[in-house]
């Protein structure tokens, strides 16, 4: 059994790419996961795509019925809310961390991804544009230095993006352009107080952007997603 599962992907390597699809809004709010399709797509068992499903629901990526199967997860206008309600009670303590231990190392990391998000922003490259913007803010909770809020923004980066992309316009950026950009020269000041602000205003105008529209697919084409 372990020669024939070898250079076969694991269980966390495949929930990762279905992470980062969602991140990328290739896999829409409720798209039927087939485990028979998925299986084949990624050459491996029914039961590891089952252990790859149960990993996903517990993060809240996916939702399983009985006698339905699995499907990527649909949130609703009340768990929208309280998603960004708990971000704007979460994010303003990852700014006071960073600011507090951010070393030169860390500055210059956040420097090169600003430097991605605008390459994929002049290449026009939606899918790098939406995941980078997601991967600042789990940046941010990597420099803070605590695993649990790191963790914790794992979880709420991937759900962010399924809530834009059920209620907010597929042509909309995932959020101002510059907005990044500010919160990290407040941080380079040690400003505090601006980049808390900042952020706080930065996750105001992502949520005041979403409405109350959906736009669901019944199936996945496999093919697609790991062309």
């Amino acid at each position: 059994m372990q020669n024939m599962e070898a250079g076969k992907p694991t269980i966390e390597s495949i929930a990762e790419r279905i992470n980062n699809a969602v991140m990328e809004h290739r896999l829409a709010p409720g798209s039927k996961l087939s485990e028979t399709r998925m299986a084949a797509a990624f050459n491996v068992s029914r039961t590891k795509i089952r252990q790859v499903l149960a990993v996903l629901a517990k993060k809240g990526l996916v939702e399983v019925y009985p006698n339905r199967g699995a499907f990527i997860a649909s949130p609703t206008v009340q768990e929208a809310q309280e998603l960004f309600a708990t971000r704007r009670l979460l994010e303003p303590e990852i700014i006071r961390n960073v600011i507090a231990q951010a070393q030169k190392a860390d500055l210059k990391r956040l420097h090169e991804h600003l430097d991605k998000e605008k390459t994929a922003r002049q290449q026009k490259n939606r899918r790098a544009i939406i995941r980078l913007s997601g991967d600042f803010h789990l940046l941010l909770a990597r420099i803070s230095g605590n695993r649990y809020v790191e963790s914790m923004m794992g979880e709420l980066c991937p759900l962010t993006c399924l809530i834009i992309a059920m209620y907010d316009l597929p042509q909309t950026p995932a959020c101002p352009e510059d907005d990044h950009d500010r919160i990290v020269a407040a941080i380079e000041r040690r400003d505090e107080k601006a980049a808390i602000e900042l952020m706080l205003h930065h996750l105001e105008h992502i949520e005041s952007a979403l409405h109350l529209t959906s736009n669901h697919r019944d199936d996945v084409d496999w093919d697609q997603i790991l062309g």
